[in-house]
């Protein structure tokens, strides 16, 4: 097992950092290489406390950065847990100016422990070594064989083959037993040369194909097909087949903390292995979940959202001091935060109103809950009380039905009211430091419930709008027609118990079939009463747009 510490790896990360700002001539570009390198740090030391003590890690690094991430796994595991540096030719020639063109990336292979599961793997032979090398053919069968030797050193009796007694060369032995030498012979497995001496044959049939080594140039980037997905990361699945197949068996469990398109996990279901997927961005997870749903018999899953968990712990480390739990001080810096971002002023004095932009007012959820209407309401009595005819509402999630119900109720009272999702964007240093963090509106989402029998329930999609659509690029909205364009993918949990979505019934976009049924089909309960629908929506830039119904089923 690893010693290495958490101490260790940031001291580690300090150094990389320092050692990156020494190069001059790279400018800002070290500094996010320094920055790059402590988030990888941060996350290869979890995944090497969650991977198995005979487990092994395979990470897909650039050449410009290999060394680095190289220098953090010889830490992280042991330079001796070392396996391979494998060289993947990614792609084609290219015409990199005034260099050799650039055209492999680099897979990092370490295991944990002192053993590891092992299953070689083979490419085909090339035709001019097949052609070279297994020349000759058997007359009777017309298989291809090369004769090879059956002596090895030191010295040893003759032999018999067939009505020849035949001895070793010098300082040889012959390396078969007499008994194997007749039954190879009955099988005609023995080749004699014009000078009458013998050779076992090694058939070509017979043979797996020559041991894959650690430069991969038979593996490039899928280009077209069914496979290609354009997600700008995406692996070929036969890539992700090699390194699966080599490293687990069926039934193993295989784990992608960057998942992007999901090529591991699909690769991993066809395989017959269990699988674990995460990834931070949310067209990552629409585009993997889509891509698993369009396997043959593919294995019920269950997508799971950090949420609630994943930002109280950046609220923490990033606003609490060290060691200690969230105070006032830490909550006001959260809001100033938010604030800055949304580029507001706090205001003070008011007890549910935090901010003001121009001339809207501002409310902040917390971090680990849902912005509730009993919220919302408050917010907007203390508007109506400020004479304030503005109020934006920035949320990380939302109680059911909200955008539906609160507008309207808060248009009647003589404000504006616009709901609008904080994105988790904001937990990341690089997007902030870039400033990269956009507030989008809540989309809106319009259904039709029917019952066209007994105990059968069916809904239509009638209306969802994406607010902000001016954002959007133009390539994008030219391509739109109607409503529906922007919808990718749709599912319906026909009993919500206010936990986890189970996706009773789905629909979805492909890259084969554009089309997207706006009705679903009919669900049948069995028996009557009043169940909660909840129907999400994954919009083309993979957000969800969730809303809940009350259906009394008779």
């Amino acid at each position: 097992l690893c010693t290495f510490t958490e101490k260790a790896a940031f001291e580690l990360r300090d150094r990389l950092s320092a050692a990156a700002a020494k190069v001059k001539y790279e400018g800002d570009l070290s500094e996010l290489r320094a920055s790059t390198i402590h988030s990888l740090c941060n996350r290869l030391l979890s995944m090497r406390d969650l991977l198995s003590s005979e487990g092994v890690i395979y990470v897909h690094v650039g050449h410009s950065v290999s060394h680095y991430v190289r220098s953090v796994m010889d830490d992280l595991f042991g330079y001796d847990r070392m396996l391979n540096e494998i060289i993947w030719q990614r792609t084609g020639a290219h015409n990199d100016a005034l260099r050799f063109g650039v055209v492999s990336d680099v897979i990092l292979y370490y295991a944990k422990g002192e053993k590891w599961s092992w299953n070689q793997q083979f490419t085909e032979y090339e035709k001019d070594y097949v052609d070279t090398r297994y020349r000759y053919v058997e007359e009777e069968t017309g298989r291809k064989f090369y004769p090879n030797q059956i002596t090895g050193q030191g010295s040893g009796p003759p032999r018999r083959f067939g009505d020849r007694v035949i001895p070793a060369p010098a300082g040889r032995h012959w390396a078969y037993t007499q008994e194997d030498l007749d039954r190879l012979m009955s099988e005609n497995g023995i080749y004699f040369s014009s000078t009458g001496y013998p050779y076992i044959k090694n058939y070509l049939d017979e043979q797996k194909g020559r041991p894959v080594q650690n430069v991969w140039t038979d593996l490039p980037m899928t280009k077209s097909g069914s496979e290609r997905s354009d997600y700008p990361t995406q692996k070929p699945e036969r890539l992700l087949q090699r390194i699966v197949s080599t490293s687990t068996a069926v039934g193993g469990l295989v784990a992608d903390f960057f998942c992007g398109s999901g090529t591991t996990m699909a690769v991993a279901e066809k395989l017959g292995r269990r699988w674990i997927g995460c990834d931070l961005g949310r067209y990552a997870i629409h585009t993997s979940r889509k891509r698993m749903l369009g396997i043959d018999n593919c294995k019920p899953f269950e997508i799971l959202n950090l949420g609630k968990y994943e930002r109280q712990y950046w609220q923490g480390v990033t606003f609490a001091e060290k060691g200690s739990t969230l105070t006032e001080n830490a909550l006001y810096e959260y809001l100033a935060f938010i604030l800055k971002l949304y580029a507001a002023q706090p205001v003070v004095g008011l007890v549910n109103l935090h901010g003001k932009r121009g001339r809207a007012m501002l409310h902040i959820g917390a971090v680990d809950a849902p912005v509730t209407i009993d919220e919302v309401n408050a917010a907007l009595a203390e508007c109506v009380q400020l004479k304030q005819t503005e109020l934006h509402i920035l949320g990380w999630e939302w109680e059911m039905g909200i955008n539906n119900l609160l507008p309207p109720e808060a248009k009647k009272q003589g404000v504006k009211l616009l709901f609008l999702q904080i994105p988790r964007e904001v937990m990341e240093q690089q997007a902030v430091d870039k400033g990269d963090i956009e507030f989008f509106e809540l989309a809106y989402l319009e259904v039709e419930i029917e019952k066209p029998k007994k105990l059968t329930t069916t809904i239509k999609l009638i209306d969802f709008v994406i607010p902000n659509t001016e954002l959007i690029p133009e390539e994008v909205r030219s391509k739109v027609k109607k409503w529906s364009d922007y919808i990718d993918y749709w599912a319906i949990d026909w009993d919500f118990q206010n936990d986890t979505f189970m996706q009773g019934w789905v629909n979805y976009r492909t890259r084969k079939d554009r089309s997207l049924a706006l009705i679903s089909d009919p669900h049948t309960y069995e028996k009557a009463g009043r169940y909660r629908v909840l129907v999400k929506v994954v919009d083309i830039f993979g957000n969800d747009t969730t809303q809940a119904f009350d259906v009394d089923v008779k």
